[in-house]
């Protein structure tokens, strides 16, 4: 059974989820809310509170409604630090939390750290495209000793171990709808590179050519020992 000490995750669909500490504090990680095909209408409403924001790139289905957020909710924004520039570009000076690689700060009752992923990272403004710096995942240590991974848009890469090794996560949020990032193949030999007994699946069905499915996962993890796969429908929690 996965002990969260109190804190929430809540999937809104495709790799966009809220984390709530027990305190009510509030972080979004890659806020593609409104127009995100797989977000219920219900959570499109109700983003009351936003004290942070964690963005792993800058496509728009992973950062598409940041700065209105950021215009509403004046939210700490952690990303890799030319994403950062774009974003301080854009009025938000103060709100920016600039970082890179391997590096962790503490983000009100967030403390996060960095990691690798390999992926692309642009910026679409107006049908111009702006480099964004390199993309990123996310562990992510909440109030109580709880942490995730939240993998951002990613293939397996090896220094998975590391990851697992030197965090230790709870939970891991891998992507598994393949052809922009790895499919359940991949993300079962993720699994067993990290060492996680618990895994929310994302950024799949979201569009039809995310073909990965939950099945799968769950066809080619069988054999891994004490795996829980949480499977959570758009709108629903841990």
């Amino acid at each position: 059974m996965l002990k969260t000490q109190g804190n929430r995750i809540t999937y809104f669909g495709h790799s966009t989820f809220s984390l709530t500490t027990p305190s009510g504090q509030v972080a979004l990680v890659d806020p593609w809310v409104m127009s995100n095909p797989a977000c219920p209408p219900l959570l499109k409403k109700s983003v009351p509170r936003l004290d942070a924001i964690f963005l792993t790139h800058a496509h728009t289905d992973h950062m598409g409604d940041l700065l209105a957020f950021a215009k509403q909710h004046r939210p700490k924004i952690v990303a890799i630090f030319e994403t950062c520039l774009w974003i301080e570009s854009k009025g938000f000076v103060e709100e920016t939390c600039p970082m890179c690689k391997g590096g962790s700060q503490k983000v009100g009752e967030f403390e996060v750290t960095m990691t690798n992923a390999f992926h692309s990272n642009s910026i679409d403004e107006k049908g111009v495209r702006h480099y964004g710096g390199e993309p990123a995942g996310y562990i992510v240590r909440m109030p109580g000793g709880f942490s995730l991974y939240h993998a951002g848009d990613t293939a397996v890469f090896g220094d998975m171990k590391l990851i697992g090794e030197l965090y230790k996560p709870d939970l891991a949020l891998l992507p598994i709808g393949d052809r922009f990032t790895m499919g359940p193949r991949e993300a079962a030999y993720a699994i067993r590179l990290l060492d996680v007994k618990h895994v929310i699946p994302m950024h799949y069905a979201t569009f039809p050519f995310l073909t990965g499915t939950v099945e799968e996962l769950r066809k080619e993890t069988k054999k891994i020992r004490g795996l829980t796969i949480h499977a959570l429908n758009p709108g629903e929690s841990l």
